[in-house]
């Protein structure tokens, strides 16, 4: 074969999956049909899990220098300010990232491209796919190289994360179903004063919609995102100053703007791919789920499909796991698309409809309800564990499994493990567990009981062991998470709970790593 992995698509996700494969020594090309990356974009925000994922790439310092961290949202409507969501309080003690990283798709592309050049990959650009064929043993792929010639190469897989237009998804005969919405969409870049809480998004509804501004990297810096006004909908060639008007309205007289270098418009549509894969072929990202901006959650969406895939497909491509771990690709994802998707199509809806009911329930009600809600620590907190993703959970995989029921409140199987701050020594130091544990490896967090003295049926070079002794420290993280004094986690690459229990059932583990995680290497003895 020419490669291990093609991806086709080289924004954010076919990036993200590019590095994870790369770091893992899976033999990868990575095309674009561009000519370079994305200069003007309109995805800006990235939550707290992506970072916690950046920390694991290495790269998370660059984006914190280049981005702009945002530590609350406030919500306005008829020009007051009805409630604010205080996303570093919520989150602190849940991430060591509680806050929305204000960041462009162009910087993030940047920062996960110049990771990829440390391992030793490049993008081809200018480089199109024009046709795709599969065996049950490879994928052939045409392509189009920069000086027009055509190339033909053999890969295992092909990921396409190639956007709405997806190449790979029309060639591999995946559906599509959607629509457009009927509203028009306005991004700009502005340097501006006025009402917006300093540092902070902002969040403006009216009547006849929403304006939503981004704190940006700069003195006075925003990016504001909006729907285009009905008296404009209809009109060609509109510029930045058509929207003022409707924007003061809102925010007040006295927002001033002083320039804007980017001003665009652009329609939505809601869209879910039938199915995430066919044969050899996977869809990611944009090419597999397309939403509306509430919530800012698409881009960081497609990151994680890539990191969910990435270690699977590592594992089989290196040929230590069976073929079948790559299904729980799409049993994991699609169903958090599809719910993400229904979430931010019903909230779209409510936040851009020309009824006036709707109206008054955006500056009245859902105002009112907002600013009573949000002054309870734990709706705060059940709202960032949804907007950072942190929240998400694959408790219905075949890959995780609760020999035991665990207490209320306490990490379940499909989990993501929570942060803690632990000691893993007698009298040693309090190490943040996050920075402990690596993403190339499983891991065996073992609580309250000794470390298995004999080996594990597990491959040494797939699992690491932890055992965290007890001591007053450790028990009170451990209260804090509600996870019990005497307990086991299996946890897997990315971090979730593949297998957990009371007491470390060495057989059971087993069983999990040669069945539902399908690991070949496993001497089950």
């Amino acid at each position: 074969m020419d490669c291990d992995v093609l991806i086709v698509g080289a924004g954010p996700t076919g990036l993200m999956l590019a590095n994870q494969l790369a770091r893992r020594g899976v033999r990868t090309l990575i095309i674009d049909r561009h000519a370079g990356p994305a200069r003007e974009t309109r995805a800006l925000g990235v939550q707290a899990r992506t970072l916690e994922i950046y920390a694991k790439l290495g790269v998370v310092d660059r984006a914190l220098a280049l981005g702009k961290r945002g530590d609350g949202a406030n919500m306005w409507a008829e020009g007051r300010r009805m409630a604010r969501v205080p996303l570093a309080d919520a989150g602190a003690r849940l991430t060591p990232y509680p806050y929305i990283l204000v960041l462009g798709q162009d910087d993030n592309e940047k920062i996960l491209g110049e990771r990829l050049h440390d391992f030793g990959l490049s993008v081809q650009w200018n480089t199109e796919l024009l046709a795709l064929t599969q065996t049950p043993e490879r994928a052939v792929a045409t392509l189009k190289r920069p000086d027009g010639s055509l190339r033909e190469i053999e890969a295992a897989w092909v990921a396409g994360c190639d956007g709405a237009r997806s190449a790979v998804r029309e060639q591999s005969g995946i559906g599509f179903p959607g629509a457009p919405y009927e509203h028009v969409f306005f991004v700009a870049d502005v340097e501006a004063t006025g009402s917006m809480v300093p540092d902070e998004v902002n969040v403006y509804l009216w009547k006849d919609g929403f304006h939503l501004l981004f704190p940006m990297r700069g003195q006075d810096h925003w990016r504001i995102v909006g729907i285009l006004p009905p008296a404009l909908r209809g009109k060609e060639d509109v510029r930045f100053d058509d929207v003022i008007p409707s924007l003061r309205e809102e925010a007040g007289a006295g927002l001033a703007f002083k320039e804007c270098s980017w001003f665009s418009t652009y329609r939505i549509h809601h869209r879910s791919a039938s199915h995430f894969r066919e044969g050899r072929a996977f869809v990611l990202g944009d090419a597999a789920h397309i939403h509306s901006p509430v919530g800012a959650q698409g881009m960081n969406t497609g990151l994680q499909d890539a990191y969910n895939l990435g270690w699977k497909l590592a594992l089989v491509t290196q040929g230590r796991a069976e073929a079948a771990l790559i299904d729980s690709y799409e049993a994991e994802r699609l169903p958090i698309a599809r719910r993400l998707l229904d979430t931010t199509d019903r909230g779209f809806k409510l936040v851009v409809s020309d009824s006036w009911w709707a109206g008054l329930l955006r500056t009245e009600v859902l105002a009112r309800v907002g600013a009573l809600a949000m002054g309870r620590p734990r709706i705060q907190q059940t709202a960032f564990r949804v907007i950072s993703q942190i929240g998400i959970n694959y408790r219905a995989s075949a890959l995780s499994v609760s020999l035991d029921d665990p207490p209320q409140g306490a990490p379940r199987a499909g989990d993501r493990f929570p942060w803690m701050r632990l000691r893993f020594s007698a009298n040693g130091p309090q190490e943040d567990l996050f920075d402990k544990l690596d993403d190339l490896h499983f891991h065996l967090l073992v609580f309250g009981q000794p470390a298995p003295q004999q080996p594990l049926l597990l491959p040494a070079e797939l699992v690491r062991v932890h055992a965290v002794p007890s001591d007053p420290d450790n028990a009170a993280e451990l209260a804090r998470q509600k996870l019990p004094m005497t307990s086991f986690y299996l946890l897997r690459p990315d971090g979730y709970v593949a297998l957990c229990g009371a007491h470390l059932d060495l057989a059971a583990l087993a069983r999990h790593a040669a069945g539902p995680l399908g690991l070949r290497t496993l001497p089950l003895g």
